[in-house]
């Protein structure tokens, strides 16, 4: 059973939020900024925009290509799903719990719901669509502009369009996982072998160093030296994408960049080289692969990375030392504590 300290220090680490502290509805916890409140018409606009694949530029790809909820809100793939015949570069994360991020993206280059969503839009290689013409494409849908113009006030813009699917977004929670039961005084939520998970988690370990809070992730970055993606290296279509993200960050030797510079790129500051965000753990059991290439298919391949101390010449991490028995027990607490309860998810009627 876990120590009473070490349930009380979970507690703390992860008060005021519904799912731990039972105190408050998941609306009400949800921050929400004052320049975009919640509606309900809002939320079901940024729904029904969600899966428009008018807001590509081929009408072949919607936020939810890359975003299932059937996954966790991810695809499922190493590597995002692209615009035809370029290749992302990176793996798409899960949307759970993305209200709660401070800072989107693994580089973490929008500080807000409403930046991130206009990136993949007209990204080139994601979902190439002009920003002018997508308003256009919108205000020719008369469902559209009359729902507009009763949420918003006014004709569809891509800063409403961008404010309503972030209001969306923000209903896309993981909720009552068995490690909140536990934590709430269910002592039958998790079974012995995930309670010596948690014990491991917090402990020996050292997951919880970096992975708490309701997001269980600090929001940092750290760089440590995840292995290259071998599809990445080789494909020269990903070496196209990688230059020119480089490029229009401007970073001067973008031509002969090899690998992947993560933060760097948006902070040039060498602590970030190769650093990416702490991700969430919340539905990590739906959410393979893992890692920003996508590079692991499986917890016990991220577990093993972790144990061994990260990547080679990483200052991060040191070697753990564990026993197949722990490594066991801390992948069974992955797998069956952080799954929040299973809903059925409705999906808009796209107009």
């Amino acid at each position: 059973m876990i120590p009473r300290l070490l349930a009380m220090m979970l507690l703390a680490l992860l008060a005021g939020f519904p799912a731990f502290a039972g105190t408050l509805e998941p609306f009400q916890a949800v921050p929400i900024p004052e320049r975009n409140p919640q509606t309900p018409e809002k939320i079901e606009l940024g729904k029904e925009l969600f899966f428009d694949r008018r807001l590509s530029g081929d009408g072949t790809m919607s936020c939810a290509t890359c975003h299932d909820p059937e996954k966790a809100f991810t695809d499922g793939l190493d590597i995002s799903l692209s615009y035809p015949t370029t290749k992302n570069w990176r793996n798409s994360p899960t949307l759970v719990n993305v209200a709660f991020q401070k800072r989107l993206f693994s580089d973490g280059r929008a500080l807000s719901l409403e930046d991130q969503a206009l990136f993949p839009m007209m990204s080139a290689f994601e979902m190439n669509r002009n920003l002018d013409f997508l308003e256009e494409v919108i205000r020719s849908v008369p469902e559209y502009v009359a729902a507009f113009q009763k949420v918003f006030g006014g004709e569809p813009t891509r800063e409403r369009i961008a404010m309503a699917i972030a209001a969306f977004e923000r209903t896309i929670l993981s909720k009552n996982a068995p490690l909140d039961r536990y934590l709430k005084g269910d002592k039958k939520a998790l079974s012995d072998p995930a309670k010596k998970g948690l014990d491991l988690f917090m402990g020996k370990g050292k997951c919880g160093d970096c992975h708490y809070g309701v997001n269980l992730s600090d929001g940092k970055f750290y760089a440590l030296n995840v292995p290259e993606n071998p599809e990445l290296q080789s494909d020269p279509r990903i070496a196209v994408t990688r230059r020119f993200v480089a490029k229009i960050y401007h970073y001067e030797d973008y031509r002969n960049l090899s690998e992947d510079p993560g933060r760097y790129l948006i902070t040039k500051d060498k602590k970030d080289w190769k650093a990416f965000k702490t991700p969430t753990l919340r539905e990590i059991a739906k959410t393979a692969p893992y890692m920003h290439n996508g590079i692991f298919q499986t917890l016990d391949e991220v577990i093993e990375f972790f144990d061994k101390g990260g990547g080679k010449k990483n200052i991060v991490l040191k070697p753990l030392g564990l026993t197949v028995e722990e490594k066991k027990s801390l992948k069974t607490f992955l797998s069956e504590a952080l799954t929040g309860e299973e809903t059925e998810f409705q999906y808009p009627k796209v107009p």
